[in-house]
């Protein structure tokens, strides 16, 4: 039986650090798994669609339209900065405002499009890993691939990060981790530009 590298490659480009691992490690330690879910959904299903288009070759045209890209860029960075401001500030209290609750479905798949390690890894798979068959087949190839190996990666991480409250019993720990958190996530705004 022959596996096609296209998924090794997807795991470990998508298992690795980046926004989202950042982001649902976050939610499970603040909201538990069960609350983190439609962010998690949101997550495969947005990861999907996007690595779908770059199969369609969507990623490229967005390539030849430096404008376009770089206001992407900007949207992209500006999402995680205030991301990275609610994380800093957050509060495991309970009764905060409504205004604290994990990322929903619709949320998380509209970051897929700013979020720039998801392009990235999904423009290397297209290009290192192209199939046979006609551009709709493609993007239904790399669109179930990355939904389903990145399935598995969010639960892993969603999971690690309900495990961690565990260990963040004292509001320091809980600070330290969401300040860590927060410096991670922001770094990946500056990150955006390099």
């Amino acid at each position: 039986m022959i596996i096609d590298p296209l998924y090794g490659f997807v795991f470990f480009g998508l298992f690795s650090p980046g926004p989202n691992v950042v982001l649902l490690t976050a939610s499970g330690a603040r909201f538990g798994i069960r609350r983190t879910l439609p962010h998690l959904f949101g997550v495969v299903l947005g990861v999907g669609i996007t690595a779908g288009l770059t199969g369609l070759g969507i990623a490229a045209l967005l390539q030849q339209a430096p404008m376009l890209e770089l206001a992407l860029k900007i949207a992209a960075s500006g999402w995680m900065l205030y991301m990275a401001w609610g994380l800093w500030h957050s509060d495991r209290r309970k009764g905060k405002a409504e205004r604290d609750r994990p990322m929903t479905l619709i949320e998380a798949v509209l970051f897929q499009w700013v979020n720039p390690k998801v392009w990235a890894v999904a423009l290397a798979a297209a290009s290192a890993y192209p199939g046979t068959a006609g551009p709709w087949w493609e993007a239904v190839r790399l669109g179930t691939a990355f939904s389903g190996i990145n399935l598995v990666c969010c639960l892993f991480w969603t999971s690690a990060g309900a495990l961690l409250t565990y260990l963040l019993t004292t509001p320091t720990a809980w600070r330290v981790f969401t300040r860590i958190m927060a410096v991670a996530l922001g770094s990946f705004s500056v990150m955006v530009f390099l």
